[in-house]
């Protein structure tokens, strides 16, 4: 065990356990880089413990180049598992990194660079995975778009739609594509967010496509568990990920991000890596249509 994973699991008040804000305003290009952040997050690349919960699985992350998306690849590759990951090409300085995290754990790692709102490349990415990993038992939807825009009047018909294909329709796409390719005992994880019940007046689209996630996540598992595949979803608050800086939020609210929820900071993506990986395992083997909050102490999931 590394300094950081003994530091990270060590009995501390979680107040206090990592930044707090005032944070340096940073502006980026969309879709962000996670490298360019100050602090930079963390995803558990030093800190993140495997225990082999996941041995022998086939793991599919969208959105795996950074955020909570790197940071589940990487404890997955630490339970065992092998992973591909979904990601933007201007994204790729981000994706060979964790690519190299996975190969570091003996872990098979498959770089899927590609656009999510192309429905041909969805169903693509999900045939390239069966064929490089053998199969996919673990699917991870959480590649998103997030713009904050002041009033309706500041949504453009073109931010709307990419909103809508890259965080509803290239969900439903790539879970379609990925069903029957999945054996009973295979996990469906979904990102929604807090914003789907609690939606802040700056992210209209994308606080509609959070509550459209829930509602897909809860009927499909319905339908799946005939198949003894489990659907679930996870419902963060602010976490400290590139989709904030890059226009996911205005820099004034970036400088103050997560001092508005009870624990007085943001969350880092490691601190959710377990609850990916306790929905991906067999120790979920009871757990099936739920929505699991991380917000900071708000509750409101």
């Amino acid at each position: 065990m590394t300094d950081q994973s003994a530091e990270r699991l060590r009995m501390q008040d979680p107040r206090t356990q990592y930044p707090q804000p005032p944070f340096p305003k940073q502006p980026q290009s969309a879709p962000g880089l996670a490298s360019k952040m100050d602090p930079t997050p963390d995803h558990g690349e030093t800190s993140y413990v495997g225990h082999g919960r996941l041995k022998g699985r086939k793991a599919l992350v969208t959105g795996g180049d950074s955020g909570i998306g790197r940071a589940a690849a990487i404890a997955f590759a630490r339970e065992g598992a092998d992973v591909a990951i979904v990601y933007l090409p201007n994204e790729e300085a981000d994706a060979k990194e964790v690519l190299a995290l996975i190969e570091a754990e003996g872990r098979t790692a498959l770089a899927l660079p590609g656009d999510i709102t192309d429905q041909a490349f969805c169903s693509a990415l999900v045939s390239d995975t069966v064929k490089g990993l053998g199969g996919v038992d673990i699917l991870v939807i959480n590649a998103a778009k997030q713009v904050s825009q002041p009033e309706i009047g500041d949504i453009t018909a073109e931010q709307f739609d990419l909103t809508m294909k890259t965080n509803l329709y290239a969900m439903f796409w790539i879970a379609k594509a990925a069903v029957p390719h999945m054996a009973p005992g295979a996990s469906i994880i979904t990102t929604t967010s807090v914003q789907a019940v609690s939606p802040s007046e700056t992210l209209l689209d994308y606080a509609t496509t959070k509550a459209g996630i829930v509602a897909f996540t809860k009927a499909l598992a319905k339908q799946m568990i005939e198949k003894g595949i489990r659907v679930n979803g996870v419902a963060p608050g602010p976490f400290w990920t590139a989709l904030q800086p890059s226009g996911g939020q205005t820099q004034e609210k970036v400088s103050k991000f997560g001092a508005e929820v009870p624990l007085g900071r943001p969350g880092q993506p490691v601190e959710l890596a377990p609850v990916y990986v306790l929905l991906a395992s067999q120790e979920a083997s009871f757990i099936t249509g739920e929505i699991y909050g991380a917000t900071g102490g708000n509750g409101v999931v």
